[in-house]
């Protein structure tokens, strides 16, 4: 079951984590994602895409980790985007509050 809908509906302030079943493998480009569950595979094609996933669990928003990664505010629209497509192929998912 898909999380979101279009990039523009991606909530950047929602509580986000890397799926249970989600393995990351860091490359010199950026990363490549496996989910054990659907058998798929995404590329990161950047080291700052990586952080900001890597660090969703850590941070309270989507919103925080694109900070903590230094994303310029420029670039979040297409850092929304990513993430949308993350959260539509289960790469990611919204967390729980506490």
């Amino acid at each position: 079951m898909p999380a979101e809908g279009p990039p523009e509906q991606f909530d950047l302030d929602a509580a986000w984590q890397l799926a249970a079943q989600v393995k990351v493998r860091p490359e010199r480009f950026g990363a490549l994602l496996y989910h054990f569950g659907t058998r798929q595979l995404s590329f990161l094609k950047s080291r700052t895409l990586l952080a900001v996933v890597s660090s969703l669990a850590a941070q309270q928003s989507a919103r925080a980790a694109c900070a903590a990664a230094d994303v310029p505010a420029g670039e979040l629209a297409s850092y929304r985007r990513a993430l949308a497509t993350l959260a539509a192929s289960q790469m990611i998912c919204k967390r729980e509050a506490a």
